[in-house]
């Protein structure tokens, strides 16, 4: 069977390069980039994308190996209907690693049909670091690399203001437009990079905050061979997710006329506002997805399937999901209620197995954004903590401390300040030093989490039945 790239399949498209994206994972490439696929055979959009890589480690060596394409299967229900697609996604042209070829990374501020910039570096990418040097190459910031492009940008265009950018960030961080474009400022003021460039930055380009929703489990290590079989190539970059999708965009007419997803027959919404549409989405499935997985997995699961349809984890995310997480929101209960229903039948889609391992990258700084405020809520309307959100966060301890489940060893995906945190703590032996520590980490949460009341203590409890009993033991004594 032979490889996949553009030689052994030439029946794939060339476009115009006019989108730069930061990230070359299972998630944008089921997602924004099959959006512009179909945007580009829906409209005259005509448009590829560059991946930049954006950690030292990444996956662009694999990517252009395969000159860009893989194969996207999509599977769920419609109206009743099975799906069971698979298509060649051919809108990826290149990828650039910067840390070996920053150079051919700032070069692509040149080329003047570059447009668009999209981004999904996680809820940790966001983030201004004061470290970064305008000569380093490249900054270990995605803001800080987004700045030392966009400033070569305007050097190199000698500030035409026809020549600015669309951001779009695909981070799930409420007004990850704001926060990014902030990010930037601070680094322009860090950096003394000039009033003309700033000026520039605020009028040329715009940072649009965005929404995203499908639910991706990535490489189907189950069926990849045959998958394989089925397209008749050898594709290492497989890609699998649900049929439902939803990107909700913060962003002027005029920005939705260049990027004209929404033309295209997608469930690409441009609005004045995401929040009513973001903290829905990012209350109700995407919290009690990061609680679920560690509970799920140290149950001796491995899908959100499974999960959704064991008789204590599914009791146990039905109660994160309907009494916990909805009472805190704000929008009608018939309607959330109905959201939430449809939440757990993408959960249980026969079609896809989302590995629950896949979900925990980065889980504290997900906590943070999905479920810490759904907790802080709880308590203040019931006047009691959420069971089962502080189980899921003791889950996610539990899970940081690393070792085996059977035979499976545990990988833990962090910050490496997080990871070495955990180590010393569960180092200790003392599942008090262990939520005490973790809870007053303010590098994590901006706060000690100590002063909830009750919080160390319920969670302190929590560790302790689970490291004596084990997590199945721990759901039950809540349900």
């Amino acid at each position: 069977m032979e490889r996949l790239n553009r030689t052994t399949a030439p029946q794939a498209k060339q476009y115009t390069e006019k989108v730069i994206q930061f990230g070359e994972g299972n998630f944008l490439r089921a997602f924004i980039e099959w959006i512009i696929w179909k945007t580009n055979q829906k409209t005259d959009f005509d448009a590829s994308v560059v991946v930049v890589q954006p950690i030292g480690r990444g996956m662009v060596d694999m990517l252009n190996e395969q000159d860009g394409l893989y194969h996207l299967n999509l599977q769920g229900i419609d109206k009743g209907t099975p799906v069971d697609s698979v298509d060649l996604i051919d809108v990826i042209s290149r990828g650039i690693n910067p840390y070996q070829d920053f150079m051919g990374y700032l070069k692509l501020a040149e080329q003047p049909q570059m447009r668009f910039i999209i981004s999904n570096t996680t809820e940790a990418g966001i983030a201004f670091d004061p470290v970064c040097r305008f000569t380093d190459a490249p900054a270990a910031s995605y803001p800080g690399k987004l700045t030392q492009l966009l400033y070569h940008r305007y050097d190199y265009f000698k500030g035409d203001p026809s020549k600015g950018f669309i951001i779009f960030p695909c981070e799930l961080i409420f007004e990850n437009g704001r926060h990014l474009k902030e990010c930037i400022l601070q680094y322009i003021d860090l950096w003394n990079l000039g009033k003309g460039f700033r000026d520039w930055f605020e009028t040329a380009c715009g940072v649009y905050s965005t929404l995203v929703d499908r639910i991706v489990p990535g490489y189907p290590r189950d069926n990849a061979a045959a998958l394989c079989e089925r397209v008749g190539y050898d594709d290492r970059l497989l890609d699998k997710a649900e049929i439902f999708h939803l990107w909700v965009i913060e962003a002027p007419a005029a920005a939705a006329a260049e990027f004209p997803a929404d033309q295209a027959g997608l469930n690409v919404l441009f609005v004045p506002s995401e929040a009513p549409y973001h903290e829905r989405k990012v209350t109700l499935l995407n919290g009690p997805h990061t609680v679920l997985s560690p509970v799920g997995y140290l149950s001796g699961l491995d899908t959100v399937k499974q999960c959704c349809e064991d008789p204590e984890t599914g009791a146990f995310v039905k109660k994160v999901m309907f009494d916990e997480l909805l009472p805190t929101l704000n929008l009608p209960k018939a309607e959330l209620e109905q959201f939430a229903s449809d939440v757990m039948d993408r959960f249980r889609n026969p079609f896809v197995k989302h590995f629950v391992t896949s979900i925990m990258l980065n889980s504290f700084p997900k906590f943070r954004t999905r479920d810490l405020p759904g907790l802080k809520t709880y308590l203040e309307r019931k006047g009691r903590l959420p069971q089962g959100i502080v189980l899921g966060l003791a889950g996610i301890c539990t899970y940081y401390k690393g070792g085996r489940r059977g035979d499976d060893e545990i990988v833990i995906n962090d910050d490496p300040a997080i990871k070495d945190l955990l180590t010393r703590l569960w180092e200790t032996g003392d599942v008090r030093n262990v939520a005490e520590g973790v809870l007053g980490a303010t590098f994590i949460w901006d706060e000690d989490l100590n002063a909830i009341p009750g919080l160390t203590d319920l969670l302190t409890a929590d560790l302790a039945k689970i490291q004596a009993d084990g997590m199945r033991a721990a759901v039950q004594s809540i349900l």
